[in-house]
């Protein structure tokens, strides 16, 4: 895709995220590679109201190239790039499920959502959660980095997942399985729930690996 392609795309899921109710306000970012540095969607811009002529352009040092301030969390989706040098996109919300799960005390740090469909396997994968740090805070690319390396998909602690794809469409997928799949999880809280077995897991990640 050209530049201004993916300016467009990314403008467009951002709307559709926003009307889902997956960004409320200002929140949540979007970005994607391009051949001499990054696309990120500007600080305290709508999802739903992106212009693309305006979606910032960054070096792959972070430095501004173009368009408006990038989001302050742009230095969280380079970290994350340069661990998953086949990620080309990434997606970070504060959709409402997700970062509901993400302030539960008694979840598992090494793997948040338990296995309860085949796509949340297939597409979201082992989902760690990255401790707690104030937005902004540099100190969070070090903690995304270090689980990135084998996860590409994250959920911040008290603030939401970050999820990396292979292109857009995959990334933006994954994050929205990931939000259905924490609402079904908090919904069946409490109920007896028929979960994978460890074999159908084991069988889903080696016919569709991540």
């Amino acid at each position: 895709m050209t530049e201004s392609t993916l300016r467009e795309q990314i403008a467009l899921h951002g709307k559709l995220l926003f009307e889902r109710g997956y960004g409320a306000g200002a929140s949540g970012n979007i970005s994607h590679l391009v051949e001499d540095g990054l696309l990120v969607t500007p600080t305290n811009s709508c999802m739903g109201r992106l212009d693309p002529a305006r979606i910032s352009k960054l070096s792959p040092a972070g430095e501004l190239l173009a368009g408006d301030k990038p989001s302050k969390e742009a230095f969280l989706h380079l970290a994350m790039y340069r661990e998953r040098p086949n990620a080309k996109a990434i997606v970070h919300l504060h959709s409402t499920y997700s970062v509901a799960l993400s302030c539960i005390k008694d979840i598992d740090p090494t793997d948040v959502l338990p296995p309860i469909t085949a796509y949340a396997v297939m597409r979201v994968g082992k989902l760690p959660l990255v401790p707690y740090f104030r937005p902004g805070d540099m100190a969070l690319a070090g903690a995304v980095a270090q689980l990135a390396k084998a996860h590409h998909a994250v959920l911040l602690a008290n603030h939401g997942p970050v999820v990396a794809g292979k292109d857009l469409d995959s990334a933006v997928y994954a994050a929205e399985e990931l939000e259905e799949t924490a609402k079904l999880h908090l919904l069946l809280r409490g109920c007896d729930v028929r979960l994978l077995t460890a074999e159908q897991v084991t069988e889903l990640r080696e016919t569709f690996p991540s």
